[in-house]
């Protein structure tokens, strides 16, 4: 049974590159080679992702699902072992792709119409196990366990589908660091019920769209998946985060980690207000432009430089600890990003 990497969904952002790049996926690695049990009964349900981390979607990123003149988008085929390992050449510490059972690819925009595929380098689609072979190292997966919407699903059909994932990841994986995921509430956790070895995070647009199971539907029914499943953390939308603040300082005490996803989070600015806010990592698709935004935003400050969010030329400017934001910067952001109400 072929386990193929297909979709997940459009994101990037920025992660704080410290100096010693190599030291802060160390410590990745360290954490996400498995939680380990006894940890898991200790914090129960939360996990701690080191640093601020910064994955690729889909590898080298989303390929546009419509036409467009953005180059990097359209360049490699996502999900492919090409976009992976050009991702790697880049400080990243996760890859995040899509698996599904031995079913069929097939690429379609929102409204059902099937669209012409067209990338500059083409990589067949590759299953998990390839995936683990020839992904470099050290890189981590965040693999989003995928699953069809319009379909109702038994436990028994969940359970064969995740156990052959499962199955694939426990014999290929050694020491690399695994993250799972899924917007299905059933499939995670029902995944954290058949293994305690890797965390599993739960996706959410956080209300964007409304599902008939109202589990989806909201931040606050997101932390009580996590807590009724013994889930280790939430996968969010990035405006979800902006138009309900105080749901971050609910995920903490809830000793949850939080990781976003969005178009919005190619927009440095709003990537450092969510290192501000406290969120933990975010999902890119500009691998190459954001990781090298990041790695000259976050430098030091010189004593010469005003505080503040912006600095001259809109250079962004770290100088306090993440969770320390102040509202006339969140003010200032959703001037210069009026997309995050307004959508």
């Amino acid at each position: 049974m072929a386990l193929k990497a297909v979709h997940v969904s459009d994101l990037p952002n920025l992660v704080q590159v410290p100096d010693n790049a190599a030291l802060a996926l160390s410590d990745a690695v360290r954490l996400f080679k498995g939680v380990n049990e006894d940890d898991c009964d200790k914090m129960k349900c939360g996990c701690k992702l080191p640093n601020f981390v910064v994955m690729g979607h889909r590898g080298s990123g989303m390929n546009n699902m419509l036409q467009s003149s953005d180059h990097v988008k359209k360049s490699i085929r996502e999900n492919s072992i090409l976009s992976f390992n050009a991702a790697v050449k880049f400080p990243i510490d996760f890859i995040e792709f899509d698996v599904q059972v031995g079913k069929p690819l097939f690429r379609k925009t929102k409204d059902g119409r099937i669209f012409e595929w067209k990338v500059e380098k083409d990589d067949p689609l590759c299953t998990l196990q390839e995936v683990m072979e020839k992904v470099e190292h050290p890189v981590g997966f965040n693999i989003e366990l995928k699953f069809d919407d319009q379909m109702v699903y038994t436990e028994n059909e969940f359970t064969r589908v995740l156990q052959a994932i499962l199955q694939v990841v426990n014999k290929y994986a050694q020491d690399r660091p695994i993250i799972f995921s899924s917007f299905h509430p059933d499939a995670a956790q029902l995944i954290r019920k058949l293994q305690t070895l890797y965390p599993v995070f739960f996706l959410t647009n956080g209300g964007s769209q409304i599902y008939v199971d109202i589990r989806r539907n909201s931040l606050e029914d997101a932390i009580n998946v996590c807590l009724t499943g013994g889930l280790q953390g939430i996968v969010s939308e990035v405006r979800a985060i902006f138009r309900n603040p105080g749901a971050v300082t609910r995920i903490k005490e809830s000793k949850l980690s939080l990781v976003t996803y969005g178009q919005l989070n190619n927009v440095p600015k709003v990537v450092y207000m969510q290192h501000r806010m406290a969120v933990d990592g975010v999902i890119v698709d500009s691998v190459q432009e954001i990781t090298e935004a990041i790695s000259e935003c976050f430098k030091p400050a010189k004593d010469s430089e005003e505080d503040g969010l912006f600095g001259e030329e809109k250079q962004m400017q770290v100088k306090t600890e993440p969770g320390t934001f102040l509202q006339q910067e969140f003010s200032l952001l959703l001037k210069h990003v009026p997309e995050l109400i307004h959508s």
